[in-house]
């Protein structure tokens, strides 16, 4: 399965990530006994799920009461504690992971080493339970097996005051922790994604995506946040089929103003040689009325870096441009050979049959025979076509 994480309408938290997770499936009977024991050795917290609607979207709402909670805690001693937790390896290695990356940033924000971080906000017993619900969850739903692709996250707009006094909404250790992701301003002026929800992401992300991929959705679950805006502020997991690499395609395109005929015909069979779908070279006028050619060249996904490293190589171009996330609509299609009786002699031709919706939309016999065939014949390519045909 492929599952989707999409934050961008409402941003992200710890407890939104389990109410999504708990309305997929994970069970929450053994959630609540499992974050409320988590947190014991930071305090005392109760464990509340509610199907609440928000603006219209049915969807689950973990409450984290925080009963008693340490606020402030160095990081060293922080780890020692969770590593005492009675967890399955999985959920503590993982758990432990999360915080990490939220001292990091936290140590690159304020200039210090990890050992002289004291956790403020995440540090309390909620944090604890969100993330190690989170993870716990996680790890119930197999989601360890499947890809995760995350979305860009909504981050929310104006000030929040914090242990650090009054700070810009997303506050620097958000940034930080999500500077591999992509992340979007508002769409309210409040903060949307937490230290913690934006660690969790960041950890079980497999890939950032700009939209949504090719997919035929399975399940789809809803976590609640706990404010309410004029809009659903509702996190949204997708769980759908694994999507199909071989779908999946990028396009590259530089302008060549400078190779000769010969160099942009070696680099058209490079492109093809190197795993390009296909490549085009189309004729254009540049600035300064420079006569020039754009190149094209569609791409497997998994092919994109090293047909980039070509067009550099080849070209010595100085900036080459990817719109990626494209998606090809693709017929069935299959590869029938008959056999022709031209001039005394047979040849084999293969067809290349196109379906969709089990009518035949194409019939193309494969240029390779057909040449093979001129050759041998001394016919003319275009007549053999017409006798195949």
């Amino acid at each position: 399965m492929t599952i989707i994480i999409d934050p961008q309408s409402s941003g992200i938290a710890g407890n939104m990530i389990i109410g999504a997770l708990v309305d997929l499936g994970a069970d929450k009977d053994e959630l609540k006994e499992i974050m409320e024991k988590s947190a014991n050795p930071f305090g005392k917290i109760e464990v509340i799920f509610d199907k609440v609607t928000k603006h219209g979207i049915a969807s689950t709402y973990c409450h984290v009461e925080m009963l008693e909670s340490e606020h402030s805690i160095k990081y060293t001693d922080f780890i020692e504690k969770i590593e005492s937790l009675n967890l399955e390896d999985d959920v503590k290695k993982t758990s432990i992971k999360v915080f990490e990356r939220m001292a990091e940033a936290e140590s690159k924000v304020h200039g210090k080493p990890l050992e002289e971080i004291h956790f403020h906000e995440v540090g309390a017993s909620d944090a604890v339970a969100d993330v190690i619900g989170s993870i716990y969850a996680y790890y119930s739903l197999n989601l360890d097996k499947q890809k995760i692709i995350g979305l860009p996250i909504a981050v929310g707009g104006g000030r929040i005051k914090t242990s650090h006094g009054i700070l810009s909404v997303p506050v620097p250790a958000v940034v930080e922790i999500l500077k591999d992701a992509k992340i979007v301003g508002g769409p309210v002026d409040s903060e949307l994604a937490t230290p913690t929800g934006s660690a969790i992401y960041a950890e079980i992300c497999d890939e950032i995506k700009e939209f949504i991929p090719q997919i035929k959705p399975k399940k789809i679950g809803y976590g609640a946040g706990r404010k309410d805006f004029n809009h659903p502020n509702v996190l949204r997991i997708i769980e759908a089929p694994d999507i199909t690499e071989s779908d999946e395609i990028d396009v590259i395109e530089t302008n060549l103003d400078h190779l000769t005929g010969e160099e942009i015909g070696y680099l058209f069979d490079r492109l093809l040689d190197s795993g390009a779908s296909d490549v085009s070279i189309t004729p254009i006028i540049m600035k300064k009325n420079r006569q020039g050619s754009l190149l094209k060249v569609i791409s497997p996904r998994k092919n994109r870096d090293k047909l980039v490293e070509v067009i550099f190589a080849e070209t010595g171009s100085l900036g080459i441009r990817i719109a990626p996330n494209l998606h090809r609509g693709i017929a069935e299609r299959e590869f029938i050979k008959k056999w022709f009786e031209i001039q005394g002699e047979k040849f084999e031709v293969t067809f290349k049959i196109g379906y969709v919706n089990g009518e035949i939309i194409s019939s193309r016999p494969e240029y390779e025979d057909l040449k093979q065939i001129a050759e041998k014949t001394g016919l003319p390519l275009i007549k053999v076509k017409e006798i195949v045909k």
